[in-house]
């Protein structure tokens, strides 16, 4: 770890709490935007810790699987609060985020006879498309490399769509895969402990019968949180093989829904496991998936972390990550592809899904105001065009 040269403005564990509670409320805009406004608020502002603190943290946080705003936070937690200062700033930085998304649900689940919601989603679910199309596309710009990542999202962009298979095992064997062609595994060394943690924590993690529905809930959403390796996105093609497909516990709609409360509120898009927790099992659901969701990443940040700073450079490490990272992008294309049957069904919503994504590529519009935008010709458009293909349960 590099030393600090900034304890002279040492935080207590409670500065800590209120920062991320904070931030927790009002951080929009993505991993990229929390990461660079905590850099300014916490090494420019508060002088709290050093900017090669910082950046080490990033990298560090990187590396692993889970959300990466919220591994930072948590790993910051760490460096000024121990242990405790980790699980009482990262969860801080969760709450927030979770009151909101609950009480969305709540919402939704009480008002989801109304005509007008049928209507919102109308309009909005075709953006939704076009949201994980861009976001897809500035993450393959940010940590795609070369001949093999690209044939590897390809692969799993196919199986994805073709046959909906178990997306852990996708993961799984990309990442093997990567150690194969870019670690060392050809020059007599083993992968990394690192390596291997992080492939028997995905794929110890098996299905279980005959469990409760909150115990069901908490080990689906504690696999995936330990998964999501590249962007919270990867939960998409996941949560619908899971939920829609496997169990039928929601609908595509409902699915939808979930996927778009997560990306326009504050905090990461993995918040969905709170709502989809929310219709499946109320209030103990959604409480029971987000500790489920993120769990893992206090987990990695406080057991694995201290492993990754001192071997994140090694080639084993290096290429796992990157395997994974290759087919969170197939995945999440192939969920797109699935998603938009059910969200574009006529002329309108496939003009909508076409304009929102030329004015996210061409003009920096922020998630909840496109949503809103496409909520509104969704309330307009619905009672005139009336289509039939449309439902919600």
């Amino acid at each position: 770890m590099i030393p600090s040269n900034s304890e002279q403005h040492p935080p207590r564990i409670r500065d800590l709490v209120w920062y991320y509670l904070r931030l927790g409320t009002i951080g929009f805009g993505g991993p990229v935007a929390l990461c660079a406004q905590m850099e300014k608020e916490l090494v420019e502002d508060r002088q709290w810790l050093s900017k090669e603190e910082m950046r080490d943290g990033i990298a560090v946080c990187q590396s692993l699987p889970g959300p990466l705003a919220i591994q930072v936070g948590i790993f910051i937690s760490y460096l000024r609060g121990g242990f405790w200062g980790a699980w009482a700033g990262g969860w801080a930085f969760i709450l927030p985020n979770f009151i909101i998304v609950s009480a969305l649900g709540a919402l939704y689940v009480h008002f989801s006879g109304l005509p007008i919601l049928t209507a919102i989603f109308y309009g909005v679910s075709p953006a939704v498309i076009a949201l994980i199309l861009h976001s897809c596309y500035r993450l393959a710009k940010l940590g795609m490399d070369d001949w093999l990542q690209w044939l590897i999202a390809a692969i799993c962009f196919a199986i994805t769509v073709a046959v909906k298979a178990e997306v852990a095992a996708l993961f799984v064997g990309s990442g093997i895969i990567g150690i194969v062609y870019y670690g060392s595994m050809f020059r007599r060394r083993s992968p990394s402990p690192t390596v291997a943690a992080a492939v028997s924590a995905g794929a110890g993690i098996s299905k279980i019968a005959g469990f409760p529905i909150l115990g069901k809930l908490l080990v689906f959403f504690l696999k995936a949180g330990s998964l999501t390796f590249g962007s919270g996105l990867v939960i998409v093609p996941f949560l619908e093989k899971g939920l829609v497909q496997n169990t039928g516990w929601i609908n595509e709609r409902e699915f939808l829904v979930a996927v778009a409360i997560g990306m326009i509120s504050p905090g990461p898009v993995v918040i969905t496991a709170t709502f989809v927790g929310y219709l499946v099992a109320g209030f103990w659901g959604a409480a029971i998936s987000t500790i489920g969701i993120f769990l893992p990443s206090f987990l990695f940040v406080l057991i694995v972390a201290p492993i990754l700073i001192r071997h994140r450079t090694q080639p084993d490490v290096q290429g796992f990550v990157k395997g994974a990272y290759a087919a969170a992008i197939g995945t999440i294309l192939g969920a797109a592809v699935l998603l938009g049957k059910i969200a574009i069904g006529d002329w309108l919503t496939a003009l909508i899904a076409a304009t929102s994504l030329i004015v996210l590529f061409r003009w920096k519009v922020s998630n909840p105001m496109l949503v809103a935008a496409t909520a509104i010709v969704g309330i307009i458009a619905f009672p005139i065009l009336r289509p039939a293909w449309v439902f919600v349960k």
